[in-house]
């Protein structure tokens, strides 16, 4: 005679399901407040391991569901066969129901009970957990604040610091440029610090060493590190100099930059570009051109 499912193989399916279902709750709540422990070091590793538990979860509900899916169908293909099971059975299922109908509803109250004193408690566990998550983002927020307005300050010092620099380098270079040109044929008879002019059209030009002479000038452009965009900007300004400064129309112009720091080929780009290039020479400074070095005039 073909196997009849009972009353008690359906009951220790029910419990085989439910206690699946605890263990998978259990695990989660297991992910759940080590996710949450993890939160109270930072929000944002909080957010992470949380979308990953999330995820995780959202993968075993999906896996959940396909299990469940796959019971469905498999009690749909057996449908037929059970329910002519049953129908052969019938009398004696309905007397084992009737038996077994009080101690069934017993333990479901029990068990409904239990599972709402459990809901209940995962409520006031996230509850909690809400709270304690609020509360920390209340702090992180405070502590954000804080930084941001440390690395204004910081900012603010490091502006000061490097304009402090500039005028040093400046102050290096400056009393080194009548022996540096002079020995390549440009004497000197005035060196001005930070020159300006304005134009209509809020034109304006600042040039950082101004070398002069009876019939040339030089232009000197001074970086604590000297980077291949301050040569592009040098050169734009020798073109317009003379717009600038018409008192020295009649002179030669000639360009020179220099820097404590020299980005790699930087050098090599200035003086292909007919430029003088200073750099630090232990204590004090050198032009790093050539001795046959033929310098552009505008």
């Amino acid at each position: 005679m073909p196997h009849v499912l009972t009353l008690d193989d359906i009951w220790e399916l029910f419990h085989e399901t439910n206690r699946l279902f605890q263990e998978s709750k259990q695990k989660w709540d297991q992910q759940f407040q080590e996710s949450n422990q993890q939160f109270q070091e930072s929000k944002q590793k909080w957010d992470q391991q949380w979308d990953q538990s999330q995820r995780e979860w959202d993968r075993r509900r999906l896996e959940t569901e396909r299990d469940i899916e796959e019971t469905r169908r498999t009690l749909r293909e057996s449908r037929a066969e059970t329910e002519r099971q049953l129908r052969e059975s019938r009398a004696e299922t309905e007397r084992q129901l009737r038996e077994s109908r009080a101690e069934t509803e017993r333990q479901l109250r029990e068990s409904r009970a239990k599972a709402e004193r459990d809901i209940e408690e995962t409520r006031r566990m996230l509850r909690e957990s809400n709270a304690k998550a609020d509360r920390e983002i209340a702090e992180s927020w405070r502590v954000l604040r804080e930084t941001k307005q440390v690395v204004k300050d910081v900012s603010r010092q490091i502006g000061q610091l490097g304009s402090r620099w500039g005028e040093f380098v400046e102050g290096l270079v400056a009393p080194a440029c009548a022996t540096l040109f002079a020995e390549r044929g440009v004497p000197v008879h005035k060196v001005s610090r930070r020159v300006e002019a304005r134009l209509p059209g809020n034109r304006h030009m600042e040039i950082d060493l101004l070398v002069v002479n009876t019939i040339a000038v030089v232009l000197v452009e001074v970086k604590s590190k000297l980077r291949g965009d301050d040569i592009k900007e040098h050169l734009a300004r020798l073109a317009e100099f003379k717009d600038f400064f018409p008192e020295y129309a009649d002179k030669r112009i000639l360009g020179a930059v220099a820097g404590i720091v020299v980005e790699e080929n930087v050098d090599r780009y200035a003086m292909n570009e007919g430029l003088f290039v200073i750099v630090q020479s232990g204590d004090g400074v050198r032009l790093a051109n050539e001795a046959d070095f033929v310098p552009r005039s505008w």
